[in-house]
C-alpha cells in the first residue's frame, strides 16, 4: 500500500468497514483519532475482503438511515476519508479510475473548508491554481510529495504547514498515480 505504508489491502479494507461499524453501534469515543481507527483495524483485519464487503453491504441497512442525523461537516469528512482510501486501494491494485467522482469533489470540499478554516490565504491560492479536483484532494490529503504539489503549482510549502497538526503527512517520496 504505496500510500498507506503501515497496512495492507485487507487492513485499508478493515478500516473503510470500521467507521459505518462504529457509527452504527455508537463507538464514537476518540472518533477519528489513531486509535480509534487502529481499533477498527484489529476487530476487522481476520475478515477476508469478501466478508468485509459483504459486512458492508449489510451494514448499509442500518448505517443509511442514520446518515441524515450526523452532522453535513462530519458527513462531508467521512466521504473525504472514504474516497482517499478508494484512491489508495486503486492506485495499489492497479485500477486507477472514478477521478472525476462526485465523491472526489465532496472530500475536496471537506479539505478545501477545513483548509480554509485554517489559512484563508493557503485556501484562496490553492482554488487559484486550477489545478484538478483530484490532485488537489491528493495533495491535501498528504497523498502528493512536495516536489509533486509544486509541479502542479500549488503552494506545497503552505500546504505542508496546513498539514502540520493534521493525520495528512506529505510523502517524502513521490508515489505516481
Amino acid at each position: 500500500m504505496p500510500h498507506c505504508p503501515t497496512w495492507t489491502v485487507n487492513e485499508l479494507a478493515s478500516h473503510l468497514l470500521g467507521v459505518p461499524d462504529d457509527v452504527v453501534h455508537g463507538r464514537m469515543e476518540g472518533v477519528a483519532s489513531d486509535a480509534w481507527t487502529q481499533a477498527q483495524v484489529v476487530r476487522h483485519q481476520a475478515k477476508s475482503l469478501r466478508q468485509i464487503a459483504d459486512e458492508l453491504a449489510a451494514l448499509a441497512v442500518q448505517f443509511d438511515p442514520l446518515l441524515p442525523h450526523v452532522p453535513a461537516m462530519a458527513r462531508s469528512q467521512m466521504v473525504m476519508d472514504a474516497v482517499t482510501h478508494e484512491h489508495d486501494l486503486r492506485h495499489a491494485v492497479g485500477a486507477p479510475g472514478e477521478r472525476d467522482s462526485t465523491a472526489v469533489r465532496a472530500g475536496l470540499a471537506w479539505l478545501m473548508s477545513w483548509c480554509t478554516r485554517t489559512n484563508p490565504a493557503t485556501a484562496s491560492a490553492i482554488a487559484a491554481v486550477g489545478a484538478a479536483d483530484f490532485d488537489v484532494l491528493r495533495s491535501l490529503s498528504g497523498r502528493r510529495s512536495m516536489a509533486q504539489m509544486a509541479a502542479l503549482g500549488l503552494p506545497a510549502d503552505a500546504i505542508i504547514q496546513i498539514q502540520a497538526g493534521s493525520p495528512f503527512r506529505a510523502p517524502t517520496h513521490e508515489v505516481v498515480e
